[in-house]
């Protein structure tokens, strides 16, 4: 029987994590779980999902044990919570026996307030037996949607979960996810066995991420041009498809002088660990990755996620945009797009693994991804909508900001499906969108002449739009199903409901991709909410010196910067300029145990700006 709290979660909150107020459902989780209720939490990234389970941890009587399948970032949660003077501990694969055999010792004596774990090794007999002679303030089921067998990032030892009900009916559980669809989190819940739990479904809203969708041309140019003039010695993730393409835009980027390292599946663990670990600890680094990194990132200072490949989903889009901007400070979400991209997902779909019924998913959620790309309403609208949650315009996206125009281009796409059409028909061919552009324009080349298109009724009608104008036709009626590539060729045929458009029932409206002005750049200091734009001179420098100041702890310690102080705190800092230990302590994310740590250093720097 747990016996009753002798802390308040709101005297936690300030004396430990050095905030004065719970945010948005935060209060109501924590309250849930310390009554010893289950909760599922639907919360984004930057949400504060940690402190949903690390606070009534702390409060109720035993350990907290944390499931979590970041094995390779554990070391790091940990020092940050002893950094606040949490007692905390990891069991894992990275440990020799002894060490093993010391944190179960602490365990079993209470001496630990969390511990984490992989699902893998919680599974094991062992581990359950251990537990079960421990007192356990709480189960925590981190990254909940990995019970999922939709999900990408799927773990078949959650699955296992489930058997926390049976073995432990009396300890309470909490399950969270920063993403999590209606089938998802209805799916999770079944698995986890949670019917009963009570749920709380946050906003999805990310208010301080600006989304930004470009059309594709040179995507490695229109990248270091974003990363040149906005971002420069920023923290930032850069997703590729590939692990080649990965490897060569990791390189372009150094050679640009832009600090960069490349993460894949292809590369040694030992590697991979390095490069996280760096990108970690280290201020001004870009990851250049696929989507095997980033699930779970506890790094709160990214300021962009970039996109040069189509995300597969809106689910996986949210949830790799998300890791910018865990601070509540400004940052952008950004990517280019154009029409390889629609017909290299379509046809990785078609060739996939996976029965009629999983491609027919995958398809619709690539649908929803090239609806959100192709949008002329703000994109936030549309992102949220996904997830079931209505809202109104943000002003802080490209299309709120700028927004798209459209134009009637009904008879433009009558002429592309007629030209298919007479491909198939007359000639029994089909081909991609280069050569149906040809037919179109009237492009006299090899190809043409050696198929006799010229003879073809269609040949040129399309001569009064450039390459690109088609290009860009062609991209947004494959996203709107009028048309569908097949094949490794990326060949165009007919989709369905074209009837009404070719007998002039139904009229389209594209919009019109922007053409980006030479030597037009957006300076990232005129960002909604930034900081960075408030300072002057001598708060710039103050600033600075405290970045110096934390990297030298950081590199002392051997654990991130952002364990000393995330940026947001350095900003209050130097806003607040406290002379006194009692004004320090004031300042949001400054708790008692780095107060008495840290305090006396900061002052003396601020003291030598004064």
């Amino acid at each position: 029987m747990t016996s009753a709290p002798t802390t308040s979660p709101l005297d936690v909150l300030r004396d430990v994590f050095g905030y004065e107020e719970f945010r948005g459902q935060q209060a109501a989780v924590v309250d849930h779980l310390v009554g010893g209720g289950d909760a599922v939490v639907l919360m984004p990234t930057g949400g504060g999902k940690s402190l949903c389970y690390q606070i009534p941890s702390l409060v109720r009587s035993g350990t907290g044990i944390v499931i979590s399948p970041l094995i390779a970032l554990m070391a790091d949660q940990v020092a940050a919570l002893e950094n606040l003077g949490v007692r905390a501990a990891y069991l894992n694969s990275t440990l020799d026996p002894y060490q093993a055999q010391d944190v179960e010792s602490r365990l079993l004596a209470g001496e630990l307030d969390l511990l984490y774990l992989a699902p893998e090794r919680l599974v094991l007999p062992r581990t359950m037996a251990l537990l079960e002679r421990a007192e356990v303030a709480l189960f925590a089921i981190d990254e909940a949607h990995c019970v999922s067998q939709w999900g990408h990032d799927f773990r078949s030892d959650y699955l296992g979960l489930g058997v926390l009900a049976e073995r432990f009916p009396s300890v309470p559980r909490i399950a969270l996810t920063a993403t999590a669809t209606p089938a998802t989190h209805a799916e999770l819940t079944s698995r986890l066995h949670l019917e009963d739990a009570e749920h709380f479904v946050a906003s999805f809203d990310r208010p301080n991420i600006t989304y930004r969708i470009e059309p594709k041309s040179s995507a490695r140019s229109q990248l270091i041009s974003f990363i040149t003039t906005e971002h420069l010695g920023d923290s930032g993730i850069v997703y590729c498809l590939s692990r080649r393409g990965v490897d060569q835009l990791a390189e372009a980027l150094v050679a640009r002088g832009i600090p960069a390292l490349p993460y894949h599946a292809g590369l040694p663990a030992e590697v991979r660990a390095d490069h996280q670990a760096r990108f970690l600890r280290e201020d001004g680094l870009v990851m250049v990755a696929t989507i095997a990194f980033g699930m779970g990132i506890d790094k709160p200072d990214v300021r962009f996620v970039a996109h040069l490949d189509l995300p597969r989903s809106v689910e996986g889009y949210y949830q790799e945009t998300g890791r910018a901007g865990r601070d509540g400070l400004p940052a952008d979400a950004w990517m280019v797009y154009g029409l390889g991209d629609v017909v290299s997902q379509r046809r990785l779909i078609e060739s996939g693994e996976g029965d009629e019924v999983f491609k027919r998913r995958a398809m619709s959620h690539l649908d929803s991804m090239l609806a959100l790309c192709e949008t002329v309403d703000c994109r936030r609208v549309q992102l949220l909508r996904y997830f079931d949650e209505e809202s109104g315009p943000c002003g802080n996206c490209d299309t709120c900001a700028t927004p798209p125009a459209t134009w009637d281009a009904t008879i433009a796409v009558q002429k592309l499906l007629s030209a298919v059409i007479r491909l198939d028909r007359e000639r029994g061919q089909r081909f991609g969108a280069g050569q149906i552009i040809d037919v179109l324009r009237g492009t006299d080349n090899e190809r043409s002449r050696a198929s006799a298109h010229q003879s073809l009724s269609v040949w040129g009608i399309g001569a009064d739009l450039s390459e690109s104008q088609w290009k860009t036709v062609i991209r947004q009626v494959l996203a709107r199903g009028l048309l569908a590539s097949h094949g490794d060729y990326g060949v165009l045929v007919l989709g369905e409901d074209t009837g009404p458009v070719l007998r002039g029932e139904a009229e389209v409206f594209l919009r019109v991709d922007p053409v980006k002005r030479a030597g037009a750049k957006k300076a990232s200091s005129s960002r909604r909410g930034d900081p960075a734009a408030t300072l002057d001179a001598a708060d710039s420098a103050l600033f600075e010196s405290l970045r110096a100041w934390r990297a030298e702890q950081a590199k002392e310690q051997g654990v991130p910067a952002y364990v000393i102080f995330p940026d947001a705190t350095l900003y209050g800092i130097v806003e607040a300029r406290p002379s006194t230990i009692a004004e320090l302590g004031g300042v949001s994310g400054v708790g008692l145990k780095k107060l008495d740590r840290y305090g006396p250093a900061v002052l003396e720097l601020i003291g030598a700006r004064r």
